[in-house]
């Protein structure tokens, strides 16, 4: 499943110890684009987070897993992306513009509301 958006924030870089060794995880909110815009969590574990070195500002798509896990009777579901793609300044201008079938017609003569 992909995930397209800008990079808004960069939230605090988690590590730890484990069982398995060293861990460690970045988590970013990615802002879809449309007339409605959506803020979604996503994660980066080991690796992944040195090889994808991300700014506010960049916009990207991610392929991600979805996940959610049971803890004492509560379930929490976790965004991973596992590979991203920043788009360059190139890609970005030829983008087409954003889905605006749903934007009202302002050059319309009817002067009824609906």
């Amino acid at each position: 499943m992909e995930i397209s958006g800008t990079v808004v924030s960069l939230l605090p870089m988690q590590s730890g110890q484990g069982k398995n060794g060293t861990w460690k995880k970045q988590e970013f909110i990615l802002e879809t684009p449309g007339q409605y815009p959506k803020k979604v969590c996503l994660s980066l574990w080991g690796e992944k987070v040195d090889e994808n070195r991300l700014n506010p500002g960049d916009r990207i798509t991610a392929s991600i897993n979805i996940e959610s896990r049971e803890y004492n009777g509560r379930w929490y579901t976790d965004v991973r992306a596992w590979k991203i793609a920043k788009q360059t300044a190139q890609e970005r201008e030829m983008a087409p513009p954003p889905d605006q079938s749903f934007m009202p017609d302002t050059n319309s003569s009817d002067d009824l509301p609906f």
